[in-house]
């Protein structure tokens, strides 16, 4: 079974900026279709809505497919909290001997596991001969969900 980590590249979030993007605030049918038009009433920023602790969050890109099965996949956004206190079951960016991991965390007394959501992975125990740190719990993911398109040949 695979153990290895996944890689995340960091980014610092630009809040300084407002964009407000017109919001569907009655709510997106998944059922039958509805007039749109009629429920963009007011507009939302989503530095305000996804970032709560500016200084302390960061943005990371994901690379590796050990979280698969919960639907992240390589090139998601994280929005990761470095002031968010970890709890059991969060998802979490974990610095396991200075390699960066992201895992649901599983607080036991005396032990921490973490938790792939890929069969091919196994869970890592964390052992005091382990360097480790939770370095920020990911509060949203953010993906592309518009498939590739295949290039027509003329």
């Amino acid at each position: 079974m695979a153990t290895t980590s996944t890689e995340l590249q960091l980014f610092l979030p630009d809040t300084q900026t407002h964009v407000s993007l017109p919001y569907a605030d009655g709510g997106i049918q998944a059922g039958f279709p509805s007039p749109a038009q009629d429920y963009i009433s007011e507009y939302i920023d989503l530095n305000r809505e996804l970032i709560q602790h500016p200084a302390a969050t960061f943005y990371g890109r994901v690379s590796g497919d050990s979280m698969i099965e919960e639907g992240i996949e390589p090139g998601d956004l994280l929005v990761i909290d470095r002031s968010l206190e970890p709890a059991d079951g969060d998802l979490a960016v974990c610095c396991l001997d200075g390699e960066f991991t992201l895992k649901r965390i599983h607080l036991v007394p005396g032990a921490i596991w973490l938790i792939p959501s890929n069969e091919s992975f196994d869970p890592i125990l964390v052992t005091p001969d382990n360097r480790f740190e939770i370095w920020g719990v990911v509060s949203h993911t953010i993906k592309n969900n518009r498939r590739p398109r295949q290039r027509r040949k003329h």
